[in-house]
């Protein structure tokens, strides 16, 4: 699987961004994805997460109420809309692809990651 983020760039705070992660593979529906961040100088951290059918939905706590992750299997994308954004949102945006039974949060849980897309949020 290869996994292609977009999306990114330069907003205010309180703006809004949608990113873009399309994937390539068959295999597309059968993998649960997740979104994650990478903030400067700061370790890669978990964002949102969804499962193979989009049925459930998880979320840091630093973002819940603001983000939303949502996917599309016959167009092998997955979305995450960003709304309210904060000078904290700040970072380096990665999808990734969850290995079966793995825990969303951690990053060893995931084997194909996109290149990134980079999300800056001016105050």
């Amino acid at each position: 699987v290869q996994l292609q983020a977009s999306g990114g760039g330069l907003v205010q705070a309180g703006g809004s961004l949608t990113l873009s992660c399309a994937a390539s593979g068959r295999t597309f529906s059968s993998y649960a994805m997740s979104w994650f961040r990478q903030p400067p100088g700061k370790e890669r951290e978990f964002v949102a997460g969804i499962s193979w059918s989009g049925a459930n939905t998880y979320y840091s706590d630093s973002v819940k109420g603001r983000f939303t992750i949502s996917r599309d299997n016959e167009k092998n994308t997955v979305y995450l809309q960003m709304h309210s954004l904060k000078p904290d949102d700040t970072a380096v945006y990665y999808c990734a692809t969850r290995r079966p039974r793995g825990n969303y949060y951690f990053t060893t849980s995931y084997d194909y990651w996109g290149q990134g897309t980079l999300v800056t949020v001016s105050s």
